[in-house]
């Protein structure tokens, strides 16, 4: 329910005390009679009614009496002293500013920072480049093909499947699988929130995808010998070099 202003309950109540007032057949003061006009009104409108009287006479060459104008007086239409402004809210009237969100445009603000960061790694792989040798092999040897022949870290992954599945199914179909599951996941999980709570689909989906992924990686790293058989590199010796 609406709260009901002071001032409005303290001019119902005096309104119930006049009327009672005026049952009874005594005088009631009026609030709106007893406001006083400044002197500076009513000298202004004295002269105003002076100044039409002079030009009717000029115009006609008879003496017209200056009309008698009423008293100004600070009531409204049928004596009501109550304004607008007494009645509409404020809050209704006000300028309302837009309220903070928490966006932020891609450009400028993320942009330039990510342009930032993509020169400082720029810099710093540079740097890093001039003062540290690459762990380069030797010549490789056309007559020796060295056993076990792994891929770089990053395809040991798809060549641990390869032991397991026909190619067709470890080169395209499982990372085909995978990859659309990943491009669907924002369209599946809409939750806005930032918390992990809310957010297990995906959560789940990015573990899960990372963790298959990082024990392919493992195993054909640390776990693979020659003619990339099983081996326990704590006893048959470690067969992997960047």
């Amino acid at each position: 329910m609406a709260e009901i202003p002071e001032h409005l309950l303290k001019r119902a109540e005096e309104a119930k005390a006049r009327a009672g007032a005026e049952s009874e057949g005594e005088p009631v003061p009026n609030e709106a009679t007893e406001t006083k006009v400044p002197e500076e009104l009513l000298d202004r409108t004295k002269a105003a009614g002076d100044r039409d009287t002079t030009l009717a006479t000029k115009e006609s060459g008879t003496q017209v009496e200056p009309p008698q104008l009423p008293a100004p007086t600070g009531s409204g239409p049928a004596g009501h002293t109550q304004r607008l402004l007494t009645v509409v809210k404020s809050g209704s009237i006000q300028d309302v500013k837009l309220k903070p969100v928490d966006k932020v445009h891609v450009w400028p603000h993320l942009l330039v920072v990510e342009f930032v960061a993509a020169l400082a790694i720029t810099a710093f792989s540079t740097v890093f480049s001039i003062f540290v040798n690459a762990p380069l092999l030797e010549l490789a040897n056309f007559n020796q093909t060295p056993n076990p022949s792994k891929a770089p870290w990053y395809f040991l992954g798809l060549q641990e499947l390869l032991t397991m599945f026909h190619p067709m199914v470890a080169g395209v179909t499982i990372p085909g699988l995978a990859l659309f599951l990943l491009i669907l996941a924002p369209y599946i999980d809409r939750n806005p929130s930032n918390k992990p709570e809310d957010r297990k689909f995906a959560i789940s989906l990015m573990t899960i995808h990372l963790m298959f992924w990082a024990v392919l990686v493992m195993i054909g790293s640390f776990f693979r010998g020659p003619g990339f058989n099983f081996i326990f590199p704590w006893a048959d010796g470690l067969f992997f070099e960047l």
